[in-house]
């Protein structure tokens, strides 16, 4: 049986996780943290969404030098039990759908499928990804129903930087750390605080690599098709398994 690289499951790079969980230190800035938990309960808010990213990942050689890897990514989400994205890599191009009950996976470049059966819901399904296919992908909490208990858990500090124009969109800029990661986050004002950017930069490699998302065209009630999270196996394609990609180094094991 073929199999298909690990890339093709990275489109979940836009909803994950940042760090181990160990107890809250009183170090983190109470402003920062309170417009962290406002962004996370707003998000917690939308039933559906919408979003762009466009991302950068860093790739540490033998020999100590970094190499930087770009991928666009869409996703469409409907709480409690439904996913659907598309990643744009190159020639690459790959579709993943969850639709409650299995998680799809087609490769259109090589024209190859992977599917595999999956938690009744969002918050589980990423659990699964990471615990199960062994699937780290650094951003989003933010979609878990216990976002900001996650996000906030292991800091070691945390301040806000300040105000920025991310894409012309006025943002306010926090930065955390924990013991394994810093990470920044870049939450927009008014009365739609959703994330448009953010960078996670490894701690505990000595290279200290970086993961930088840029977050735009988001929809907080999008018109969503019928059959939209079905996953419809094309005729030509190709059954193959799941090999898993790995975000932090860009390797396929």
């Amino acid at each position: 049986m073929t199999t298909v690289t690990r890339s093709a499951i990275a489109v979940l790079c836009v909803i994950a996780l940042v760090g181990p969980a160990v107890a809250e230190t009183p170090d983190a800035d109470p402003d920062a943290l309170q417009i962290l938990k406002r962004m996370t309960d707003y998000m917690g808010s939308l039933q559906t969404f919408s979003m762009h990213t466009e991302n950068t990942y860093e790739d540490v050689l033998d020999t100590g030098q970094k190499v930087q890897y770009n991928y666009a990514s869409s996703v469409v989400i409907s709480r409690p039990d439904k996913l659907r994205a598309e990643r744009m890599d190159g020639q690459e191009n790959q579709v993943i759908v969850y639709d409650g009950e299995m998680l799809s996976i087609y490769e259109r470049s090589h024209d190859l499928y992977a599917g595999i059966t999956a938690p009744d819901n969002l918050d589980d399904l990423l659990h699964f990804s990471r615990d199960v296919l062994d699937l780290v992908p650094p951003a989003g909490d933010m979609v878990l129903t216990n976002a900001y208990e996650l996000l906030s858990a292991g800091l070691t500090s945390g301040f806000v930087v300040g105000k920025a124009v991310i894409g012309g969109v006025i943002c306010t800029q926090l930065a955390f750390t924990t013991p394994v990661v810093d990470w920044q986050i870049w939450i927009a004002d008014g009365d739609k605080p959703l994330p448009v950017k953010y960078v996670l930069t490894t701690r505990d490699d000595p290279a200290q690599p970086q993961y930088i998302a840029l977050i735009s065209n988001w929809n907080t009630d999008p018109l969503i098709p019928a059959g939209f999270y079905e996953f419809k196996i094309p005729a030509t394609a190709m059954e193959t398994e799941f090999v898993f990609f790995d975000v932090d180094s860009g390797s396929v094991e």
